[in-house]
């Protein structure tokens, strides 16, 4: 069945889909693979999703099933960019300043690029994305409990990293 049959059996069209996931998708993978390789991160995440959406099933979490598509694309970026020698005509004494953009404070992206590789993953899904931590742990694989673990970890090293403790904003513990 075609993505235009299944669209009067209450299933959206593609671009919607996009459009409303799309900004999810792309903190997901600014979050995994930096700031640099998130927009091919992102573009291959649709291409696949894209080719699967016609076989998706009706009632499928389809904000779950598209991090799942963009942690698996993220990590053959990690992987192909490990394997890739990059040309270079002289070396840069720095590397080129990141700006400021609309999905987020770039101090914090990188206390996240920083952190263990499953402290990461959970802290992006759980916190950036908003999946509950049993979505969580069937992304990344491993139990609920330990997909908060690492997430509650990852939050905690956020916390040293940027000095940036609950009190200090005026909370209560």
């Amino acid at each position: 069945m075609g993505v235009t049959e299944r669209a009067g059996l209450g299933i959206q069209p593609f671009e919607v889909i996009v459009q409303r996931h799309g900004p999810t998708v792309l903190r997901v993978c600014r979050a995994i693979v930096g700031v640099d390789d998130a927009d091919d991160a992102w573009s291959e995440t649709f291409l696949a999703a894209l080719r699967g959406y016609p076989e998706l099933d009706r009632d499928a979490n389809v904000e779950a099933w598209l991090v799942t598509i963009a942690h698996r694309r993220c990590v053959d970026l990690i992987r192909a960019r490990v394997r890739r020698a990059v040309p270079m005509d002289e070396i840069a004494d720095r590397p080129a300043p990141l700006q400021n953009g609309p999905l987020g404070d770039l101090d914090l992206l990188r206390a996240v690029a920083g952190l263990p590789e499953r402290q990461r993953q959970a802290v992006a899904y759980h916190h950036l994305v908003g999946l509950p931590h049993d979505e969580v742990a069937r992304v990344i694989g491993g139990t609920s409990a330990a997909a908060r673990k690492a997430a509650s970890d990852g939050v905690r090293a956020l916390r040293a990293r940027l000095g940036a403790t609950g009190t200090s904003r005026g909370e209560t513990r």
